[in-house]
């Protein structure tokens, strides 16, 4: 912690805890103390005692006393603090100067061509981590980047992640339902469809990427950046036209208040059945038997007052049983 928000190295970090942990030592003795080599602690006490964080006793200068905490840290935290405000308002007039650059864009320029399948995973890794509101995304195979269904650090900042997959991603074995699940108690919103137009990536409906990929090598072609205009607007407005259109994908029984008293592997088949899985691809995905499935479907066909799967679709569809309590009110 004290070397990811202060600043220090690891090492440093460990000395000055160890010496906050004694009265005194001297480099020799605080060398045995952290596992470090004695010439190597001598350098990081003078880096320390630069930084207000050790100093030489009185008594015996060539023995070393921690600051108190308290004082001392709390110097170099008002310090980070302002180094970080000031790279805020620095963002901002950056940000600033970009908006106004984009605000004269030609109609050459509201597109860019991103060239090579690395190229294409950097830049969209690099929209992400940059993310402020809100992640929308189209996933079919192939995968064009590693990061497809989730970032947790994006998420854990508060972002708004939601995904729209394409059925066959999960018959094909490209994805499973136990990353679609972790992905989901991560924070992210997961919906699926029969089949989506395109991949697409849109970052707080200010940049998209539209990977140009037809098979599994045409990632190679690149992509295309699309910065804010009409054609942008129209790719948001299709994600939500698609979005409102797909299933949710739902695998905890505590999120649906609308439900009936059923478990959570009965909202998971009944969440796949609603997909358009088969019976035998539901227990497949659920490494369970064909015969739990088929009994816990008979079960809820059961409660819902039904004769066929059919009905039970319509039924759920009607009284809400898998809207997702947080979906579209939370920001994750």
């Amino acid at each position: 912690m004290l070397s990811d928000v202060l600043g220090l190295t690891p090492e440093e970090a460990d000395t000055y805890r160890t010496l906050v942990s004694v009265a005194s030592a001297t480099p020799a003795e605080l060398a045995e103390l952290v596992g470090l080599n004695p010439l190597l602690v001598v350098r990081i006490l003078g880096r320390l005692e630069g930084q207000g964080l050790a100093a030489r006793s009185v008594g015996d200068t060539t023995r070393f006393v921690a600051s108190p905490p308290a004082a001392a840290l709390r110097a170099l935290l008002i310090q980070r603090q302002n180094e970080l405000n000031l790279a805020e308002l620095e963002l901002d007039s950056l940000d600033e100067i970009y908006r106004a650059a984009t605000l004269g864009r030609g109609a050459a320029e509201v597109v860019d061509v991103i060239h090579g399948t690395e190229t294409i995973r950097e830049r969209v890794g690099h929209i992400q981590l940059g993310a402020r509101k809100e992640v929308m995304n189209f996933v079919k195979a192939p995968f064009f980047s590693s990061g497809n269904l989730t970032d947790g650090a994006v998420i854990a900042r508060g972002v708004r992640y939601r995904v729209l997959l394409e059925r066959a991603m999960l018959d094909g074995g490209s994805l499973s339902f136990d990353e679609i699940a972790q992905a989901q108690s991560a924070g992210e919103e997961v919906r699926v469809a029969d089949a989506v137009p395109l991949k697409l990536f849109i970052v707080d409906r200010e940049l998209a990427i539209v990977p140009l990929l037809g098979s599994a090598h045409a990632a190679k072609a690149g992509a295309l950046l699309v910065h804010e205009s009409s054609l942008l607007d129209a790719l948001i407005a299709l994600f939500e036209s698609e979005w409102e259109k797909a299933t949710q994908f739902v695998t905890s029984a505590g999120a649906l208040p609308k439900a009936p008293a059923i478990d959570d592997l009965g909202v998971q088949i009944l969440s796949l059945l609603l997909t358009g899985f088969t019976e035998q691809a539901i227990a497949t995905q659920l490494r369970t038997s064909l015969r739990t499935v088929q009994r816990r479907i008979r079960h809820l066909m059961d409660t819902a007052k039904v004769q066929n799967r059919l009905q039970l679709g319509f039924h759920a569809a009607r009284l809400g049983w898998l809207e997702a309590e947080q979906d579209g009110n939370t920001s994750v």
